[in-house]
This record gives structure tokens, C-alpha cells and sequence, in this order.
């Protein structure tokens, strides 16, 4: 069985695009060097000795002679610079038109829709806003009326917050799914509802990760529903199965930090993930199929680190990821073809807490193919062709 294995590390870009200005970005955003830099450094060999260090110069990360990958840059063909766009065109569909935003705050009407449909009586704030600092802000008043926290951010998204101690986490996944439905009958062209509980943890408001959902919109024909549509398998971990709404995807798990990710990744390429759990039709799970994709969304780098201009911890993110990849390589087998990516940047280091219009990396292995440089590539549906030529 031929079997690809992608890893998107969430926002890890690699420099600026050049049309980053029309995305209220500056040409100096770099993620990943300016995460290095703050670091002095970062302790990744595995990346190292993939090549990662060979794209560009990233302080602490190595170059080799003899690396172990394909390396190159992948500049982004879709217009946007947030997950969807990201990871939809990874998969190999193009965003020619951009998500809409709303940096006013959403219409009226569609706010009134929403709390008629709901039944939630009210809502509160209605504008862009980092997530932390909005429950914080508004917390007390949540308690006070129990209305959801809608926001918006530099994304297109709609995001719902609600301390789930005084909403339930079912009441908030009902108001979301109501929230996707009217947005999508509305044309209003929005990628993503995010459902965003939280609950006080030693008297501060905290986000829970784990009950995260994302309903996205359905995205059209992608490689998943390609590999699905043949006969093959296609487990989403952590959230791909929200990024593409179920769409092309045979059995999902959803994860509440990277370490799960990443262990369960380990876990699909030795086997021994419990499949029929975790299969969307319990009586075809495809025991046999004749491939297989792996996609993991390693989330904790863009929405712990990067949106809370948080540098150390991205760092420290990516060291944890390259330390699992000395569990993960040598369990590949010669049927395996492993890549990692990203999906966009999220600078920690430049003014703002938005993704920002980037660049990004990928490294291409496998046991019998010999490492290289591949230069640059346009467009991140680069990598759905890799695994296409792979696979069929």
C-alpha cells in the first residue's frame, strides 16, 4: 500500500510574499527566522538533517551536505493568508477569491438573524479582537447576560465564545452550526465558524483547545476526495476535519495539543490507531484500501505562540515536533512518502497578532528517494501533486 504522511506545523512561514502589503502585512515578516533569532537559536537536528536549515538561513538550524529530503519554498497561488486557504490549496484547490472579512464588525442584520435563530438573546463585543483579551475584557458581562462573545480577527471568521461552565459545549457547537448555515445562505463568503470555550482556571479565563471545532465551508473537489473516491483511506488529525467539513476524509481525530498530534500520527504510521473508533461509517472503514493519506494540523505553533506574539514558545514548539522526529522517521517504511509544511505565517515578532501573507517551507522524504534542492515552487498544491504521483 502506497501511503503519504503530511504534516502542516500551523503558521511556520518562512518570509514574506510579495504582495504581502495587500494583506496589511510588511515585506519584513519572516516567522520562522524571526523565531530563531529570538531563540539564538533552535535545537532541531531531525529538521537539520532534512534540509530545513538549507532553504535559508535560520540561526541555530543547520545546513548539510547530504540531506535526507527534498527541500524548497512554496509560495502561495490562493488569495489569503489564514488555515483554510492553506490547507485547501495543499490539498489542491485554489482560492482565486478571497474569504471575506469584516474589520467593522459583522452586518446587522446578519447579528440579529443569528441571535433571532439562536435564541440567545443578545451577543457581545462584535468586532475584530485577539481571542484571550476579549473573554478577558468581557467575561464578567458574559456572566452577567450569558450572551455569546462574537468576533471577528483580520481572518475571515466568526468566532463564538462562551465560558462553557454557563453555556454548554453542545449549546455553543448549536449556535455555531446555526451561525455556518446563515452565513452560507447569506452569501457572506466566510471561511470559518470557531467555536471557542473556555472556563476559569485559577481565576483567569482560559481557552480549552480541545473543544476547539472550526465548521468551515464545504470546500469543492480536493486530493482527499480523490484518494477517498478510489477506494482509499484519508484520516484527518487534529483539525482537518473541520478545515474541510468532513469532506474526503474516512476517519478523523480531533487533538488538544500538539504532543496528541503528534503521538497520534506515530500511532497511524505504526498501525495502531484504533480505526473503527474513529471511521466516519463503521461498516466500510476500509481495512484494506489501497492507499492511504495521513494529514495532521499541528495547531499549539499559530494559535498558543504565534497569535499571543509569544516567540519562546514557538520555539519551543518546533524543538518538541523535531523531537518526535526521531520516533517518526525511522518508523516510515519504503511505501511512505513523508512531508512537512505549513500552511501560512503568523510572525510573533512583528507588530499585530495576525497570520501574515508568507512563504512557506517543505521537506519531501522517503527512504529510497536521495534528498535535493527544488529551489522554489509556485503554489502549495505542489504538494498534492507530490503525493498524487506518489499514490496513483
Amino acid at each position: 500500500m502506497k501511503r503519504a504522511i503530511v504534516v502542516v506545523i500551523d503558521s511556520m512561514g518562512i518570509g514574506a510574499m510579495d504582495d504581502c502589503r495587500e494583506f496589511n502585512d510588511i515585506p519584513e515578516c519572516n516567522t520562522l527566522k524571526h523565531v530563531c533569532e529570538f531563540n539564538n537559536g533552535l535545537n532541531v537536528p531531525n529538521l537539520s538533517k532534512m534540509g530545513l536549515g538549507n532553504i535559508q538561513e535560520f540561526k541555530g538550524i543547520k545546513k548539510t551536505d547530504t540531506p535526507i529530503a527534498k527541500y524548497a519554498t512554496m509560495i502561495e497561488k490562493s488569495k489569503g493568508k489564514d488555515t483554510t486557504t492553506g490547507h485547501w490549496e495543499i490539498a489542491g484547490l485554489i482560492s482565486e477569491k478571497p474569504f471575506s472579512t469584516y474589520p467593522e464588525g459583522f452586518p446587522v442584520e446578519l447579528i440579529e438573524k443569528f441571535i433571532k435563530e439562536t435564541n440567545c438573546g443578545g451577543i457581545l463585543a462584535n468586532k475584530p479582537a485577539s481571542g484571550t483579551a476579549i473573554i478577558e475584557e468581557l467575561n464578567e458581562e458574559h456572566h452577567s447576560t450569558k450572551f455569546p462573545i462574537v468576533y471577528t480577527s483580520a481572518d475571515s471568521v466568526f468566532q463564538i465564545a462562551v465560558n462553557t461552565d454557563l453555556i454548554p459545549l453542545e449549546t455553543l457547537y448549536n449556535w455555531c452550526e446555526i451561525a455556518r448555515r446563515i452565513l452560507d445562505e447569506g452569501n457572506y463568503n466566510v471561511s470559518r465558524v470557531i467555536a471557542r470555550p473556555y472556563k476559569i482556571i485559577d481565576g483567569k479565563p482560559t481557552r480549552i483547545s480541545k473543544d476547539r471545532r472550526d465548521y468551515s465551508m464545504v470546500p469543492k473537489h480536493t486530493l482527499l476526495n480523490e484518494i477517498k473516491d478510489t477506494g482509499g483511506q484519508v484520516i484527518g488529525i487534529g483539525k482537518i476535519e473541520d478545515i474541510f467539513s468532513k469532506s474526503g476524509i474516512t476517519h478523523a481525530i480531533h487533538t488538544g495539543s500538539n504532543k496528541e498530534g503528534l503521538e497520534l500520527t506515530l500511532k497511524a504510521i505504526k498501525n495502531e490507531l484504533p480505526l473503527n473508533e474513529i471511521a466516519y461509517d463503521k461498516h466500510s472503514s476500509q481495512i484494506n484500501p489501497h492507499a492511504s493519506l495521513i494529514f495532521t494540523n499541528l495547531v499549539d505553533t499559530d494559535m498558543l505562540y504565534g497569535h499571543r506574539n509569544n516567540a519562546k514558545g514557538y520555539g519551543e514548539a518546533i524543538e518538541e515536533i523535531d523531537r518526535y522526529l526521531s520516533e517518526i522517521l525511522p518508523a516510515l517504511t519504503d511505501d511512505d512518502l513523508f512531508i512537512i509544511t505549513a500552511d501560512h505565517g503568523c510572525d510573533p515578532c512583528v507588530p499585530g497578532t495576525d497570520h501574515t501573507r508568507e512563504k512557506v517551507p517543505v521537506l519531501i522524504y522517503n527512504k529510497k528517494t536521495e534528498g535535493g534542492d527544488l529551489g522554489t515552487l509556485v503554489g502549495f498544491d505542489n504538494v498534492a501533486k507530490f503525493i498524487k504521483d506518489w499514490i496513483f
